[in-house]
């Protein structure tokens, strides 16, 4: 049986992990920054932390929680900007949440669907409720960009650290 080093399955590991969070970014039931920040953890340490140290994997890690702030707060602060009430904002966080176990189709409309119902149920009419709709669905796509750019950033900050 060939030896394989602890270093060559740390790197495969993070390979692994660092595909597998950008994945995990939009597919549902994968944890995406934590894969990717587990994937950066990996290679820093199959160098045994000689470049890339403690302070930088918090700074990623703290990068990483943040993806979870912008996917929880991106729907509601749309459904917001279009007109929404409080209770929109909070039927689009719900709808986000619970979109996430129906993959994308429900990542997608759960925002809409959430924010929709929130306001039908305060009696609002159905044109200023499908506004509110849209405003938590176009905020969860800005949402998701910003998730990927912060996940750009966590890579980016462990490149510029391990290679400057």
């Amino acid at each position: 049986m060939p030896y394989v080093s602890l270093e060559t399955v740390l790197w495969i590991v993070a390979l692994v992990f660092t595909v597998g969070g950008f994945a995990g970014l939009v597919l549902p039931g994968l944890p995406g920054a934590p894969l990717l920040f587990l994937g950066l953890l990996s290679a820093a340490w199959a160098e045994d932390f000689v470049h890339v140290g403690w302070r930088t994997l918090v700074l990623i890690g703290v990068m990483g929680a943040l993806t979870y702030v912008v996917d929880l707060a991106a729907a509601a602060l749309g459904a917001e900007a279009f007109g929404g009430s409080k209770r929109a904002l909070l039927g689009a966080g719900i709808g986000a949440f619970v979109g996430l176990f129906f993959g994308i189709p429900g990542i997608l409309l759960g925002p809409f669907l959430g924010a929709l119902i929130a306001e039908l149920t305060m009696k609002q009419n159905l044109r200023k409720a499908s506004m509110a709709g849209v405003g938590a669905m176009l905020g969860f796509l800005v949402g998701t960009a910003a998730k990927f750019a912060l996940a750009a950033g966590m890579v980016a900050v462990f490149l510029l650290v391990r290679f400057l």
